[in-house]
C-alpha cells in the first residue's frame, strides 16, 4: 500500500545562536511597547519575536518574512518558537539581526552588521511591487506593523495572507543529490519528449475521480493525501482511473494510517479495482512537485511494479486549490510521473515529467462519491485548519462560492447533481 507519512524533516543548520532572543533596542523597544499595549510592558520583558509571539501580536506561518537587499529577495519562515527559517536552504535563524547578516553578507560580503527588526518585512509587503531596501534606508517601522488589531493580524490565515513564494527550479539546476538542500524546493516538470521519450502508457481520469479530489484538497489548509483505483489494460497500455480514495486522517499520524490504509483495500477489492496512483494537495502553493514528493512517486512506482518483470504505471497527482497564480477560481490539477535518472547518474534526482491525460465525463454524481463527501465533512467539522468557508477568497467571490466553481468544471452530465451537491454545501455552511 502507498504510504502517507508525514513530511520528512527540514536538515536544520543552527545560525546566530550567540544572538538567541534578540530584543529591540532603544526606541524601536518602547515605541513597540506603547503601541502594543499588552503585557511585556508589565512584566519588563524584553520585546522578541518569541514575546510578540506569545502575546498574539503576530503569528507564525510559512513565507510571512521577507528581506529585500541589493535587488535580492530572501523569504522566511516565522516558526512557532519565534525562530526564522530560510525558505531557499532550510537553514533556522535565532532572530531578525542573525538572519538579515547572514543574507546580506551573500549579497555583501563586507557588510558587518545591521538591525535585523528594521531589515526583515512581513512577506506580504512586496504584492503591489518590489520596495527594496538600500544602504541607509529602514523597511516599514515594526510600530506601525503592529499597530495591526488582532483580527487583522488573522489576516495570516489561509486565504487573506499572500501566498508563500516558492519559485520552482528547473530540473538541469539540480544536480546531484545534495542533503542540505531543502527538501520542498519545487521543481518544473519537463516533457517526455524533451528528455527524448514517448509516454509509455495512456491515462483516462474519471470526472468523479476530480471532483472528489477538488473537494477533499479544498476542505483544510493542510495537505492531504488520498489514492486512486482503477484498471490497468496491458494489451491497450491505457490506465484508467475510476475512484478516489481520500485519507481521513493527519498526515502525521502514524497510528490511524495503517487502519485508514486498509480500509481503502478492502474497498478497493470489494469494487474490482487496483490500485493506481495517489493524488495530495499543495494547499496555498503551485501544483509542481517538491523534491520530496520526486522521491515519494519514485517509491510508489517501484512499490506497484513489484517483484514482477511486467511494467504497471502510477499516477502522481497534485492539487493546488488556493495558490493565487491559478487561473480563475479553479484549482490547478497536475498528473505526472517520474523517469529515473540515467545509470551513470545514480544519485540524481528523478526526473519528473508531466503525463498527458485524458478526462472522461461521467454521467452523474454516483452514491459512494456523495458518502465520501459527507464523511469529509463529518471527519474535518471540528479540525482546527478546516478552511472558513465564508471567509472571502476576492473581493466578489466567498471561498464557498470559489468551491463550487471549482467543483463545476468536473460536474456531471445530470445537472441534477446540482441539488445533490448543494446539500452538501450546506453542511460545510453548518460546519461554522
Amino acid at each position: 500500500m502507498l504510504g502517507s507519512e508525514a513530511p520528512s524533516p527540514t536538515q536544520v543548520v543552527e545560525e546566530g545562536a550567540d544572538e538567541e532572543d534578540e530584543e529591540l533596542s532603544g526606541a524601536e523597544d518602547a515605541d513597540l511597547r506603547a503601541s502594543s499595549g499588552r503585557g511585556s510592558i508589565l512584566t519588563r520583558r524584553g520585546i522578541t519575536l518569541r514575546v510578540l509571539l506569545k502575546d498574539a501580536l503576530v503569528e507564525p506561518g510559512d513565507g510571512v518574512l521577507c528581506i529585500n537587499y541589493l535587488g535580492k529577495k530572501f523569504v522566511g519562515d516565522l516558526l512557532n518558537d519565534g525562530k526564522i527559517r530560510w525558505v531557499e536552504t532550510g537553514q533556522t535563524f535565532n532572530s531578525p539581526s542573525a538572519w538579515a547578516t547572514h543574507c546580506k553578507r551573500l549579497v555583501n560580503p563586507a557588510k558587518k552588521s545591521g538591525c535585523g527588526w528594521a531589515s526583515v518585512r512581513e512577506g506580504e509587503d512586496d504584492e503591489m511591487g518590489e520596495d527594496e531596501e538600500e544602504e541607509g534606508k529602514t523597511a516599514i517601522p515594526m510600530d506601525e506593523k503592529n499597530k495591526k488589531s488582532k483580527s487583522e493580524l488573522h489576516d495570516f490565515s489561509l486565504v487573506q495572507r499572500r501566498d508563500r513564494e516558492r519559485f520552482p527550479v528547473r530540473y538541469c539546476s539540480l544536480g546531484t543529490r545534495d542533503a542540505t538542500r531543502d527538501p520542498h524546493t519545487l521543481v518544473e516538470l519537463s516533457a517526455f519528449s524533451a528528455i527524448n521519450r514517448f509516454q509509455p502508457f495512456n491515462v483516462a481520469v474519471s470526472s468523479n475521480v476530480l471532483l472528489l479530489m477538488d473537494f477533499h484538497c479544498h476542505l483544510t489548509s493542510s495537505e492531504v493525501v488520498g489514492y486512486l483505483g482503477g484498471r490497468w489494460d496491458t494489451n491497450t497500455q491505457l490506465l484508467t482511473v475510476l475512484r478516489a480514495f481520500p485519507c481521513r486522517t493527519r498526515l502525521a499520524d502514524k497510528d490511524a494510517a495503517p487502519v485508514i490504509e486498509e480500509e481503502i483495500c478492502q474497498n478497493l477489492f470489494m469494487r474490482g479495482l487496483s490500485l493506481v496512483g495517489w493524488y495530495h494537495s499543495h494547499p496555498r502553493g503551485p501544483a509542481l512537485p517538491s523534491l520530496q514528493d520526486i522521491d515519494s512517486q519514485m517509491d510508489h512506482q517501484l512499490r506497484l511494479q513489484g517483484s514482477s518483470n511486467g511494467f504497471q504505471p502510477c499516477l502522481g497527482i497534485i492539487c493546488g486549490p488556493y495558490f493565487h497564480g491559478n487561473q480563475g477560481v479553479a484549482s490547478t490539477i497536475t498528473p505526472f510521473w517520474v523517469v529515473p535518472p540515467p545509470e551513470q547518474r545514480p544519485n540524481d534526482y528523478g526526473i519528473p515529467v508531466a503525463v498527458e491525460v485524458t478526462y472522461v465525463q461521467d454521467n452523474f454524481l454516483t452514491t459512494d462519491v456523495l458518502n465520501e463527501m459527507m464523511l469529509l465533512v463529518e471527519f474535518y467539522r471540528s479540525a482546527p485548519d478546516l478552511v472558513k468557508f465564508t471567509q472571502m477568497w476576492s473581493h466578489s467571490t466567498s471561498i464557498l462560492d470559489k468551491i463550487k466553481a471549482s467543483l463545476s468544471g468536473h460536474a456531471p452530465k445530470d445537472q441534477a447533481y446540482a441539488q445533490i451537491l448543494e446539500h452538501v454545501y450546506n453542511q460545510l455552511r453548518n460546519t461554522q
